[in-house]
């Protein structure tokens, strides 16, 4: 075990919408009885893209002691693509394009790689 950062989710908060699932490219996240859970330690590397997609506040990252992050176990993990997530500008897929987690506007979105150079510069 060492001291490292890693992702906490709050299962009172925690509604199951499952929103952190996609973000979460180790594959770390997962819904289970209706809750985002971590679900292997060393596939959380602390990264937090998570936690911008939460709604309720639920995930946050601290540091503490848990087993080394496993990059291999990490790629090893099966990647799948969500269909429901969209670019909130343009309505483009990750069947289509490479999607981000954002805030604006106050409000958790998804921006395609395409459409963020807009957002920033106008």
């Amino acid at each position: 075990m060492a001291q490292r950062m890693i992702v906490k989710i709050d299962e009172e908060k925690c509604t199951g919408c499952g929103k952190c699932v996609s973000p979460c490219a180790e594959g770390a996240i997962q819904i289970i009885d209706g809750k985002a859970k971590v679900v292997a330690e060393e596939l959380c590397d602390g990264m937090g893209f998570c936690l911008g997609v939460c709604p309720e506040d639920a995930i946050t990252i601290e540091k503490r002691e848990a087993v080394p992050f496993d990059l291999r176990k990490a790629e090893a993990q099966p990647k799948t693509t969500d269909v429901s997530i969209k670019c909130f500008s343009c309505g483009c897929g990750e069947d289509k394009g490479y999607l981000m987690p954002m805030r604006h506007k106050m409000e958790s979105l998804w921006v395609c790689t395409r459409c963020l150079p807009r957002l920033i510069h106008g």
